[in-house]
């Protein structure tokens, strides 16, 4: 009997295997692709070849606006990392919300820098810095700041509606396990070596928080002054602030594209940001990123995604507000829009220095005989090839696919 079952057990576990290397459902017999046309409805599938059967695409998507919150007095926030996203492992994010005087209270981050950018409402930051250096500033819709790892800072809802911001960390394992608050660390610390530190009574801590606090409500601030009072203020060298929204953008016939890297924003040494703004029916181009995984926010519209992961290997997923996408470094990907409503979208890089190389331009500048070899087309064929646009396509309109 033993023996049988023994039998059984072999014939269930070739079965299996059999199952594991059979070819995907969106590639058929005669080996043609058959998946997802690009202004076809989409399939949350990933899409591999049947080349590589073992090797599948990491998930490319995380329904971000879609987690619950954590709430706390004042503000609410929820967060996007290798833990919970695992492809995530060189950015993390966290979008925030903080009523009119609330506080995200003194802390720094131990394992990452920080990189914000505002969608709505006015907040105020504070940081210092290993010399000293302080600075105060009000932020608005599309600015900017950057908090390099180990600078303690807070950040302050001004008012006078809720401000909503997406922070982005320069490591995928961020985590709260790595932050440093100001009330943790009070209250974890003996009231006698307190009152050492600061030259006050034991006592003088008594009413102190018993446990972290992360987001408070208090008063709404009062306004900065236009000119600090003399001998009052210690700026750093480098600002910590920079006005994305209020850069020239460069423009295209089917969006526009504004970029921010340590060219215009010197203290942001490790991250690099930009805002897309797609027209219906385009596309953002095929290219890759070649020193920078890139995290995606998807403020509003809708876009599909599709990452090229090589040997036959891509995944598409559709994006629409509150979703977060990522792509590894060195991946190539585009992006299209889906519906009639442009499509606006926040992409950050885990690198000071912003790099990209579009397939369009790479061909541009490839010897046309040697293109022709590659990939045995028709002179003619290879002259269009070499005419493309780099950035955005332009608008084509809706285009309807035939049954096959």
């Amino acid at each position: 009997m033993r023996h049988i079952h023994t039998k059984t057990r072999v014939l269930l576990a070739f079965a299996a295997s059999l199952a594991i290397i059979s070819p995907s459902p969106a590639r058929a017999a005669d080996g043609e692709d058959y998946s997802v046309k690009p202004t076809a409805p989409v399939s949350q599938t990933t899409q591999l070849s049947s080349s590589a059967p073992s090797m599948e695409m990491p998930e490319i998507k995380y329904e971000l606006g879609k987690q619950p919150l954590k709430q706390h007095p004042g503000g609410a926030s929820n967060e996007a990392t290798a833990l919970n996203f695992p492809i995530s492992k060189g950015l993390a994010g966290v979008s925030m919300f903080l009523k009119p005087g609330a506080l995200r209270e003194l802390h720094w981050h131990a394992n990452a820098a920080e990189w914000a950018y505002v969608i709505n409402g006015h907040c105020r930051i504070t940081i210092i810095d290993p010399e000293g250096h302080k600075e105060i500033k009000d932020f608005g819709p599309g600015d900017v700041w950057y908090f390099p790892r180990g600078h303690g800072h807070s950040i302050q809802g001004i008012g006078p509606e809720e401000c909503h911001f997406i922070l982005v960390f320069d490591s995928g394992y961020f985590s709260e396990f790595a932050t440093f608050s100001a009330s943790d660390w009070i209250a974890q610390t003996p009231s006698e070596v307190l009152a050492k530190n600061f030259g006050m009574s034991a006592s003088a801590f008594k009413d102190f928080p018993k446990k972290e606090v992360y987001i408070s409500q208090g008063p709404v601030p009062t306004a900065l002054p236009s000119d600090p009072p003399p001998d009052s203020d210690n700026p750093p060298p480098l600002t910590h602030k920079f006005s994305l929204g209020g850069k020239i953008p460069t423009v295209t016939a089917g969006g526009s594209m504004t970029l921010v890297d340590q060219k215009q924003f010197p203290i942001s040494t490790t991250m690099s940001g930009a805002i897309l703004k797609m027209k219906p029916y385009a596309m953002r181009q095929l290219h890759w990123h070649p020193n920078a995984d890139e995290w995606q926010y998807y403020i509003k519209g809708r876009a599909r995604m599709t990452v090229f992961g090589s040997q036959g290997r891509k995944i598409t997923r559709e994006f629409g507000p509150g979703d977060v996408g990522y792509v590894p470094m060195g991946y190539g990907h585009y992006l299209e829009t889906v519906g009639n409503e442009e499509c606006e979208m926040l992409a950050v890089f885990n690198s000071g220095t912003y790099q990209e190389i579009s397939l369009s331009e790479w061909l541009a500048n490839t010897p046309k005989q040697l293109l022709e070899t590659n990939f045995g087309v028709s002179p003619s064929i290879i002259d269009s090839l070499r005419k493309g646009a780099g950035l955005f396509s332009k608008p084509m309109g809706p285009v309807s696919i035939p049954n096959e």
